[in-house]
C-alpha cells in the first residue's frame, strides 16, 4: 500500500509516525515544503506526476486548506481511501463529485471508554447529558507558542469549536443527530488569540434527548467528561482518568475501570479500520458534513 501524506505539521507527522509501523504499508510519501530526511516529497499535490498511484491518502494540513486539497484528489483519483482531519472544512462547502471513500479523523470514535458507553447506552431511555471538554491552551502543546499555532487563528480553522468538535461528532454517534437551539461562540479570556475560547450550547436529538456541550480554551485542567440521566440510571464517564461510574435509581454505584492507552491508540485503531475496510466506527463524509453544519450555524465568522 502506498500512502501520500498532505501536511507535515504535528498533526502530519505523527500519522507518519504510525503508519510507518504498519506491515501494510510499503511507503509514504509526503506533500510539504519541508524537507525530510530519506522521505520523498512534493511542494504541492500538482507537482505528482501520477496520483492515482497512491492507495490511501491523508488530509493534514491545516483546515482553510482541507477543501482544496480534497477536492483536488477527488478530481483525479477514484475508488480510494481519503482520511481528512477534523474538522472536515472551515466551513460549508459542496464537493462536486468524489467517486472515493471519505472519511474524518475523529479518532475518539476508537476510544474504548466511548464504545463502552454506547454500549451501556444501547437499550437506555437518555433523558440528558451534560458534556465538557477543555484544555488551557498554552500548555496543550508545551513544544510550541501558542500564538503562534492554528488554534489561535480563526482564519487557519482554529478556535476551540473546530479544534474540540470531537465532542460534536461523538454526541451525534452516541446520542444521535442534534439540533441546536442556542449557542454562545466567543472569546472571554486575556488569551492572546484570534480566535474563540469557548463553546457552549444546549441542542436536542431527535429522539428528545437534551444535550448540553461546553468546550473551552481556558480550564486549568485537562477536562473531558460526560454526565447522563437516563431513565434507571446516571452515569459519569471520564476520558481523562478512563472511568465510566453507574448509579441506579438506589444510589448503588458500580465503577468501570478502563486499561489506561497507549498515546497514539485510538488514531492506530482508526487507521487499521480503514485499511481493512472496516468502515462502521469511522466518520464518513456525510456525517463530517454534519459537523462543519453545526459549527457554521453556531460558529464564529470573525473576531
Amino acid at each position: 500500500m502506498k500512502v501520500l501524506l498532505i501536511g507535515y505539521g504535528s498533526i502530519g507527522k505523527r500519522h507518519f509516525d504510525i503508519l510507518s509501523d504498519f506491515d501494510e504499508v510499503d511507503s509514504i510519501n509526503v506533500v510539504t515544503k519541508q524537507n525530510i530526511d530519506n522521505v520523498k516529497t512534493f511542494k504541492s499535490l500538482k507537482d505528482i506526476e501520477d496520483i492515482n498511484v497512491y492507495d490511501y491518502f491523508i488530509i493534514a494540513n491545516e483546515t482553510s486548506k482541507h477543501y482544496e486539497q480534497l477536492d483536488y484528489v477527488c478530481k483525479y483519483t477514484t475508488n480510494k481511501n481519503i482520511l481528512v482531519e477534523k474538522p472536515l472544512f472551515d466551513k460549508e462547502y459542496t464537493l462536486e463529485s468524489c467517486d472515493n471513500n471519505v472519511f474524518v479523523a475523529y479518532n475518539l470514535r476508537f476510544h474504548p471508554l466511548l464504545q463502552k458507553l454506547k454500549e451501556i447506552l444501547k437499550d437506555e431511555d437518555v433523558y440528558y447529558a451534560n458534556v465538557l471538554a477543555g484544555q488551557y491552551l498554552p500548555t496543550w502543546r508545551p513544544d510550541q507558542d501558542y500564538r503562534e499555532s492554528y488554534s489561535a487563528k480563526l482564519s487557519q480553522g482554529g478556535g476551540v469549536l473546530r479544534d474540540l468538535s470531537h465532542e460534536l461528532d461523538y454526541i451525534n454517534w452516541i446520542f444521535g443527530d442534534i439540533t441546536v437551539i442556542g449557542s454562545i461562540n466567543t472569546k472571554i479570556s486575556d488569551l492572546e488569540i484570534e480566535s474563540d475560547d469557548i463553546f457552549t450550547a444546549l441542542a436536542k436529538t431527535n429522539d428528545g434527548t437534551i444535550i448540553n456541550v461546553t468546550m473551552d480554551y481556558i480550564s486549568k485542567m485537562p477536562l473531558r467528561k460526560i454526565m447522563i440521566h437516563t431513565k434507571t440510571k446516571t452515569i459519569e464517564a471520564n476520558i481523562v482518568t478512563n472511568t465510566i461510574n453507574i448509579f441506579n435509581r438506589d444510589g448503588i454505584e458500580n465503577s468501570i475501570v478502563l486499561d489506561k492507552l497507549h498515546r497514539d491508540y485510538t488514531y492506530t485503531n482508526m487507521h487499521k479500520a480503514i485499511i481493512n475496510n472496516d468502515f462502521q466506527n469511522v466518520c464518513n463524509l456525510k456525517e463530517g458534513l454534519q459537523t462543519v453544519d453545526i459549527i457554521e450555524k453556531n460558529g464564529l465568522k470573525e473576531m
